[in-house]
């Protein structure tokens, strides 16, 4: 793969000359380009970028906390991430690759929260145990997951019981009222994580705004996307007065959420072919009662139906926003076209190319448990809801909950060799082969691994400067341990995780025992 060159003055003042003119232009105010922009202006202060948003405003999608369908997801209590194999044995690679990637998150949030434009990290993350919670015949499973994954050190404060008197002061409202004779399960993580994506998204655009040579604009639609000889050439109406204008970019990041996939298409890069999107609704059940809400403090996830994707594992959720906590149950997913909440219904058959029609219908024809799934979720009645959320939370009370929409997922649809085309669940960035141009397409876990996610694409696009000694220095002062290496290294964990803690303000440092964070 060709490296990205370094930007020169040469090349900004040539294109100056027909159009604006930035290093990087990063498209959409998620999350994703709030945490790529931050990295890259730390490690050259000289980058001239902007982000361009859609939108009134930053973390309208996605990265909103409502819209959300799960955040600080650390491997915890997602049982869907310690998959059991046929002969029993139960898979918690992933559960690990996704704990270390959080912690790799949380060191850049730490490293953030020294800087005083960025303001205190309590704006967004907060303490709140997680909780995997079964009943019946799943109890067997949750059990061994616990056996399996509490010996890895990055689990190895989990705690396992059946008690219901433990259970109890685990979970009160949950065990309130449950039949006495109903065997449940659960396990705890004292050291999880609430995080609202939406107020760090808007903490890093607010901290980018301070810094030279860097520019946020909203009203922003992407209308046109053109290799140049020095890189792309963007189109950009402003959807408030209609005026046009030509932003010439070194480096393009399509970072739009749902919106990647269109604009993409519109690049034209041969690894773009063949690419298509299953968008996924989502809806929740909301409680903001202060009585209910301070009896449930907790994320607790269970098992998912069969066909359900990923981010519709039923879960009950303390979330923290703006400083007031409130109950989230669901989500129940629905089908609809659009690829964006705000977005049209034609999303879906304009993404549709001769390169990608192939894999859509291979999908549609193998994967007819989550077409019933959806069927089944759309057309629920209220009551049908409740009485998922009372699996949970037998004591409900109607009137304290109502029905609100959660964000869109597309899932990603792309071309396999021997079915012709899969669904992948997950997330996966899609780059030009000369590192010119960079799409992130996907959902779930997305933002609790954004950073991970952004440092590949550096290391993928900006290789030859991420490798020199600059770069690679001040990567080292942001992130003092990687993946690979917290995943090995129990002791370096440990140091690690409590450091990150301390500065994110959920342990007291001066604690002697105080128990790191993972989620």
């Amino acid at each position: 793969m060709t490296v990205f060159h370094y930007f020169t003055r040469e090349w900004r003042a040539m294109a100056q000359n027909e159009n604006e003119a930035v290093d990087v232009l990063l498209v959409g105010a998620g999350i994703m380009s709030a945490t790529l922009a931050t990295l890259l202006k730390e490690l050259d202060p000289g980058i001239k970028l902007e982000i361009a948003e859609l939108r009134e405003s930053g973390a309208v999608e996605s990265s909103n906390p409502w819209n959300n369908a799960g955040t600080g997801h650390a491997g915890l209590c997602e049982l869907n991430y310690t998959p059991q194999a046929a002969d029993g044995s139960i898979d918690i690679k992933k559960a690990v690759l996704i704990n270390t990637q959080f912690e790799v998150s949380k060191q850049f949030w730490a490293y953030m929260s020294g800087k005083p434009a960025f303001g205190s990290a309590r704006d967004f993350i907060n303490p709140v145990p997680h909780l995997s919670f079964v009943r019946g015949k799943d109890i067997p499973f949750l059990r061994k997951r616990f056996e399996v994954i509490s010996q890895h050190h990055a689990f190895s404060h989990m705690e396992y019981s059946e008690e219901r008197e433990t259970l109890a002061k685990w979970m009160p409202l949950m065990m309130q009222a449950r039949p006495a004779d109903e065997a449940v399960a659960a396990t705890r993580a004292e050291n999880g994580t609430d995080v609202n994506f939406g107020a760090l998204t808007n903490k890093l655009l607010a901290y980018l705004t301070t810094l030279p040579g860097t520019a946020v604009s909203y009203f922003q639609k992407v209308t046109g996307l053109k290799r140049t000889d020095s890189g792309w050439s963007v189109s950009i109406r402003n959807t408030q007065n209609g005026s046009t204008r030509e932003v010439s970019a070194r480096f393009v990041f399509l970072g739009a959420g749902g919106g990647a996939l269109p604009l993409l298409q519109m690049s034209g890069i041969p690894e773009g072919k063949g690419f298509g999107g299953f968008p996924v609704s989502g809806q929740w059940l909301r409680c903001d009662n202060p009585e209910v809400v301070k009896r449930h403090q907790a994320k607790v996830y269970s098992q998912a139906e069969v066909g359900a994707p990923p981010m519709s594992v039923p879960h009950l959720d303390t979330r923290v926003v703006d400083g007031k906590k409130s109950l989230l149950f669901g989500p129940y997913a629905g089908f609809t076209t659009k690829f964006l909440k705000h977005g049209s219904f034609l999303d879906l058959p304009l993404s549709v190319r001769p390169g990608n029609l192939g894999p859509m219908l291979a999908v549609a024809r193998d994967n007819m448990d989550l077409t019933r799934y959806l069927i089944k979720e759309v057309m629920q009645s209220q009551e049908q809801r409740l009485d998922a959320l009372r699996k949970f939370y037998p004591d409900l009370d109607p009137a304290d909950w109502r029905l609100e929409i959660a964000g869109q997922r597309v899932q990603i649809i792309k071309k396999d060799a021997k079915k012709g085309g899969i669904l992948q669940f997950g997330t996966e960035l899609v780059s030009a082969e000369d590192g010119s141009i960079a799409a992130l397409l996907g959902a779930s876990p997305g933002a609790s691994v954004t950073v991970s996610i952004m440092l590949n694409l550096i290391e993928r696009c900006f290789g030859e400067q991420a490798r020199s000694a600059e770069w690679s220095s001040k990567l080292k002062e942001i992130f003092p341990a990687r993946e690979k290496a917290l995943q090995d290294d129990a002791e370096l964990y440990r140091q690690i995780s409590r450091q990150s803690d301390a500065r994110l303000g959920l342990i007291d440092a001066q604690a002697p025992e105080a128990t790191a964070s993972a989620g």
